[in-house]
């Protein structure tokens, strides 16, 4: 069985059931796709690609926007028994040749006005044996790092892990034919944990017209959406709305994509009474951990680790920390991902019994829930004394005129680093004063993670997947 397999499944189990419900606005009607109605797209594209002669696990890229296509096309790349590759539709000229490339795309399928299938008869092979090493993983899905403090890492994750993945996720989150989903990320960013979920446990995906908070809230309440999957981005933007409408059937809003502020998950429950349950989302393993049980009593942890993975903390001896200690989060478990891309390197060489290493520093509560404190690579080390970037910037974030904030270590001969920070003012023309942002911090900071000076910027360097960039 695949996750092929297991769609088709439920299609035979309830094909009149919508699988998918998109708005299309501008007084038109909904586009409502019944499972029945999404294989039969499905197989017509795989029928499609097959008609071009494609082998079994050639590497398939996904060019294409927002909506039922790209869904259909991305079930049509894993019915035909090829590797689903999507590509942010932001990419174009040397940077969409320099991705075909850095792939060795067999092919590469964009959809605008009309499909296009663009044959590529020199791939080469990632695996430098032929990609003999490579098929036999039974590939169906690459998906690259946002690359924020490194290079961007190709990540390879065969059939039977997106299997294992999806059954480890979905005990946590207990995805049903009733549910009715709305999607307000990146698909080409998000697709496994997600959209192949939601449809592996037979329920309805939402797909808004816009991600406006007016057209979402009535289109949630039009068909009375009860899970949400969203970035705190779009979680602040409808905690915002003044409508007046709410969300009175969500049993569960799922905050993922970037660190959950206290003002946006506290304005948030207070507009809509839903607590967002704040996720781990790592994308060479899945989803460890997520906060249910105490969302709204702590909307800053992470929460509880999953039942299908042992997750533990490492001090800076390799050894597990004390209670209470800080550590390196370490993930072991099924579902874990299969190789590295460019450089070709299977997990197998890369786990020992540490499992999966993330970079990321955090500590298990007196409840057993796990919060984080930031990436080790943003750690900075003021003469002996060490802190995360991540935690001034909520400090600096809190200030009424600042959009937003980056700090950083800069070397110093004395001192080794000292912090220093870029600030976005919510308006450029009354941005924040350094005294104002250097009392704030102080209030709430120890002195030495104090920023030295805060430069203005228009805005910050972001990665593909929108995530602030780290130097």
């Amino acid at each position: 069985m695949n996750i092929i397999d297991e769609i088709r499944s439920r299609a035979n189990q309830q094909p009149n059931h919508p699988a998918l419900i998109c708005d299309q606005g501008n007084g038109k009607p909904e586009q409502v796709i019944s499972y029945s109605d999404l294989v039969e797209r499905m197989d017509n594209f795989a029928d499609r690609l097959r008609q071009t002669h494609c082998n079994t696990g050639e590497r398939v890229g996904l060019l294409a926007p927002q909506g039922i296509e790209f869904i259909e096309a991305g079930l049509g790349i894993l019915a035909a028994g090829l590797c689903f590759v999507p590509i942010s539709d932001d990419y174009d000229g040397d940077a969409l040749e320099g991705f075909v490339n850095r792939t060795q795309l067999h092919y590469l399928i964009r959809q605008t006005d009309e499909l296009q299938i663009q044959r590529f008869d020199e791939a080469g092979c990632v695996d430098g044996q032929e990609d003999e090493a490579f098929r036999k993983l039974q590939p169906a899905y690459i998906r690259f790092t946002s690359g924020t403090t490194n290079e961007r890492k190709g990540v390879i994750i065969g059939h039977k892990t997106i299997l294992e993945r999806l059954e480890n996720a979905n005990q946590a989150l207990n995805i049903e034919p009733e549910d009715k989903v709305m999607w307000m990320l990146p698909m080409a960013h998000h697709f496994v944990v997600s959209i192949l979920l939601y449809l592996r446990y037979g329920a309805t995906i939402l797909l808004p017209r816009s991600y406006l908070a007016k057209p979402v809230l009535e289109f949630a309440n039009t068909h009375s959406a009860s899970v949400f999957y969203a970035s705190p981005y779009h979680y602040d933007s409808l905690a915002k709305d003044v409508s007046g409408l709410g969300l009175p059937q969500v049993r569960l809003a799922v905050s993922t994509a970037s660190g959950l502020g206290i003002d946006v998950a506290e304005r948030f429950f207070n507009r809509m009474g839903v607590p967002l349950s704040q996720a781990l989302g790592v994308i060479e393993v899945g989803l460890p951990v997520i906060n249910i049980k105490r969302a709204k009593e702590k909307p800053l942890s992470l929460g509880q680790v999953l039942p299908a993975y042992d997750v533990w903390l490492r001090g800076e001896d390799g050894h597990p920390v004390s209670k209470d200690e800080k550590g390196e989060v370490c993930i072991r478990g099924k579902g874990i991902f299969d190789a590295y891309m460019d450089p070709w390197k299977p997990s197998s060489e890369i786990m020992g019994e540490d499992g999966f290493c993330t970079g990321d520093q955090g500590y298990f509560d007196e409840d057993g829930d796990l919060t984080l404190c930031g990436r080790r690579s943003n750690r900075i080390n003021m003469a002996g004394m060490k802190f995360f970037a991540e935690e001034v910037e909520a400090v600096i974030n809190t200030h009424p005129l600042v959009e937003e904030s980056r700090v950083y270590g800069q070397s110093h001969p004395h001192l080794g680093e000292i912090p220093m920070a870029q600030i976005v003012p919510s308006d450029l023309d009354q941005p924040p004063s350094p005294t104002d942002l250097t009392s704030l911090c102080k209030q709430q900071l120890a002195a030495h993670k104090v920023p030295f000076s805060f430069n203005l910027a228009n805005q910050l360097e972001r990665t593909s997947t929108g995530k602030i960039k780290r130097w």
